[in-house]
């Protein structure tokens, strides 16, 4: 790691980052709960249930994460600009609303694909009743699209402010108000009936509907936003700002995505496997994802405070923007594979009952799948760490090819055959994940290294 004589530079850049980021991570952590939610409630409703929200919430969540790392092109885009311009206003406020339109304009054909999810999740290999199910689920969920998008856009905006914290008070309330309302819709209660897997989608979108609508109100009345006027004239086309927007941001899409299908499609895999094998790898992979939140926040906050300092033209703040966050991620993940391998029935507790018989074969995959996602921890850290480094100087069109490399040509392929041609089942499909990451990893931190020499940093 490059080294400043400054060692008082290195502490202040450590101390902002921190400032930025705990708020990210912890609105993170607040949103991958209300996910965790869901699946806890479901989960009480047996194993084919599980199962089912877990088809149905993979196919929804490969559409919502495209469109996240599309509309994460306004964070760098924001960040360098304000690095430039301490007080502008302006371009902070084109930014904001043509990614906005962009989100609405990708959400159209989701929104049509979603609609179908039973007829793709059996082309898919996957069981009719369970793709009936989940796409009880998915038809109320998929609503919550747009306004989840709108609220990416804002945290984006305030982040890029560095005053994170209204997003983060906003991802806690609505973290309670989703625990009540589904477990009020699932369940039922008094004139409620039971809605099950719908009332499970039906509450998830009115959550992200609430939660848009609290970070607009926020960035309409507060004095530190307001003078931005953010929807003010809202329908005035840009197209300029509108198509560097999606130059930006589609390679961030497709990295992001191919990451996150990655794992969607281990999930059709383990339903070709069996039941056991599809209820098994939810449970792990929420567990996994909360742990991630932490990294994912950092990513976040890196892009920002190297987009700040490539703005600023600050050739060393870049260095210590980029590293301060690699090391905190990197070594809080180090942390975390020590409780995946210590408590691992503990953790799976917080989501199915150990005593539940339906779960009995499934709990001990569980288990050996956590296993191996505490061996790929720390290089999941440093790939979400490395990725946002590089985002910061705008740089995600060859991180969108190590991405595809890594993870599908390399991870899946690795997964399947492990799985099916070598037996392991789906142990073999972990390996073969934890494998991509690893590579993924390995490629982004070694393009940091060498930006100067690639010319990534155009001051």
């Amino acid at each position: 790691m490059p080294r400043s004589l400054d060692s008082s530079a290195w502490r202040t850049e450590a101390a902002a980052t921190l400032a930025l980021a705990a708020p990210l991570i912890l609105t993170n952590v607040a949103q991958a709960l209300i996910h965790a939610t869901d699946v806890a409630l479901v989960g009480r409703l047996g194993r084919d249930p599980l199962a089912a929200a877990q088809l149905g919430i993979n196919l929804y969540t490969a559409f919502l994460i495209f469109g996240v790392g599309l509309v994460t092109a306004a964070a760098p885009m924001m960040a360098r600009e304000r690095g430039r311009f301490r007080h502008s206003v302006r371009d902070l406020r084109r930014t904001f609303r043509q990614t906005v339109w962009v989100a609405l304009a990708i959400c159209l054909p989701f929104w049509l694909i979603l609609w179908n999810t039973a007829p793709i999740l059996i082309a898919l290999g996957q069981q009719p009743a369970l793709a009936a199910a989940a796409q009880s689920l998915v038809r109320p969920l998929m609503w919550g699209l747009f306004p989840y998008l709108l609220f990416v856009v804002l945290r984006s905006f305030v982040s890029a402010l560095e005053r994170p914290t209204a997003a983060l008070l906003i991802a806690v309330a609505a973290v309670i108000f989703n625990f009540a309302i589904n477990s009020v819709l699932i369940f039922g209660l008094g004139p409620v009936a039971p809605l099950g897997l719908f009332g499970a989608g039906l509450g998830s979108s009115i959550t992200n509907l609430l939660m848009a609508l609290g970070l607009s109100a926020v960035v309409m009345t507060d004095r530190r936003f307001r003078r931005y006027r953010l929807f003010g004239r809202f329908w005035r086309p840009d197209s300029a700002r509108f198509a560097q927007v999606w130059r930006l941001g589609l390679p961030i899409a497709v990295t992001l995505a191919l990451e996150v299908t990655v794992f969607n499609a281990a999930v059709f895999l383990m339903g070709l496997i069996g039941t056991d094998a599809l209820a098994a790898h939810g449970i792990a992979i929420q567990i996994a994802a909360l742990s991630f939140m932490v990294p994912l926040g950092l990513s976040q906050a890196v892009t920002v405070r190297v987009g700040l300092a490539l703005g600023r033209g600050d050739k060393m703040g870049i260095t210590r923007a980029g590293w301060t966050s690699f090391w905190m991620g990197t070594g809080f993940m180090a942390v975390m594979a020590l409780l995946l391998i210590a408590a691992p029935r503990l953790l799976i507790s917080a989501f199915v009952p150990l005593d539940d018989p339906s779960f009995a074969r499934a709990i001990p995959l569980a288990v050996s799948f956590l296993a191996v996602a505490a061996l790929f921890q720390v290089v999941d850290g440093a790939q979400a760490v490395g990725a946002g480094m590089l985002r910061g100087l705008h740089d995600t069109t060859v991180p969108m090819i190590f991405a595809a490399v890594g993870y599908w040509g390399i991870g899946l392929s690795l997964g399947a055959g492990l799985a099916f041609w070598g037996g392991w089942g789906g142990l073999g499909i972990w390996v073969g994940l934890a494998t991509g990451l690893a590579v993924v990893s390995v490629l982004m931190v070694a393009r940091w290294v060498m930006r100067d020499r690639l010319g990534l940093v155009v001051l």
